[in-house]
């Protein structure tokens, strides 16, 4: 326990502490937590029969680039677990956009298969959180030796995976446009994720994990209804911003003439069809 919050200033009340976990009315949590969680489950048993996927086997083509950005990527995040280390702040390796790495050191190493291209799909529709993580910053508690540039950096690769693997194509390829089944899906477990593990931890430990239990200064709906806003609002956000981020992609995968290199964004000719498998 010392090495994962031994080192959080408990006095910081948006970080952690008594008057952060007392923010919220014991009841209204209660209720609120219920509430969302029994819709997430609803939403999830109406989308997981709706979302499918390719029924062809693949063959991963080497790629020397891919090797680089998962160094590069296993770099970055292993000096991130140096740095909670050093600080006593292990806890924080929770936060969404660690979990959101770790999948996508699991996209980078992984054999192609069906699972990879669920998880695929389905961190296309948290990439709202390091776009929120670089707009609202906070680096002021970063204060060792490129502590602050590891968060830059680490935040700016989750955005730049997603692109380099539907540049290669294959087992990394997309839903239809129109299709809303694998966000929903993909945003439920997200706030599944939010509301058991995270509120659970962030009452155990009193840190707000991801602002489960207080809201931020600045937030626009800061009420005992924040929680409730922010699952309403990101049920739209992040969507629009996953479906946004592919769309800009295809643009320049297969339109923008100095960046082309497909006809189409779900192009199979860069990974060998193996019929034995």
């Amino acid at each position: 326990m010392d090495w994962a919050v031994g080192g959080i200033d408990m006095s910081m009340t948006k970080y952690a502490g008594t008057e952060c976990m007392e923010y919220l009315n014991p009841t209204w949590k209660i209720i609120e937590t219920i509430l969302i969680l029994v819709t997430c489950m609803y939403s999830i048993y109406w989308s997981y029969p709706q979302c499918t996927l390719p029924n062809r086997p693949y063959k991963e083509k080497v790629s020397s680039g891919k090797k680089k950005l998962l160094a590069l990527i296993c770099l970055c995040f292993g000096m991130e677990i140096a740095f909670k280390s050093a600080t006593k702040t292990g806890i924080y390796l929770l936060n969404p956009c660690h979990i959101i790495t770790v999948m996508q050191i699991y996209l980078l190493t992984a054999a192609p298969s069906k699972t990879v291209t669920t998880v695929f799909r389905m961190h296309l529709n948290y990439l709202n959180g390091p776009i929120l993580a670089l707009v609202f910053y906070e680096t002021e508690t970063r204060l060792l030796p490129l502590e602050a540039a590891v968060y830059w950096i680490q935040h700016l690769l989750i955005l730049v995976v997603p692109y380099y693997l539907l540049r290669i194509g294959g087992v990394y390829n997309t839903e239809n446009a129109k299709e809303v089944h694998w966000n929903v899906m993909a945003y439920s477990v997200f706030i599944i994720y939010n509301f058991t593990i995270l509120q659970a931890v962030s009452a155990a430990t009193n840190v707000n994990l991801n602002h489960a239990m207080c809201p931020i200064e600045a937030d626009p709906f800061r009420s005992q209804l924040y929680r409730t806003a922010t699952f309403l609002h990101q049920a739209l956000i992040g969507p629009i911003v996953g479906k946004t981020y592919v769309y800009i992609t295809d643009y320049f995968l297969t339109k923008f003439k100095y960046t082309r290199v497909k006809v189409i964004l779900n192009e199979y000719d860069n990974y060998k069809i193996s019929h034995s498998e």
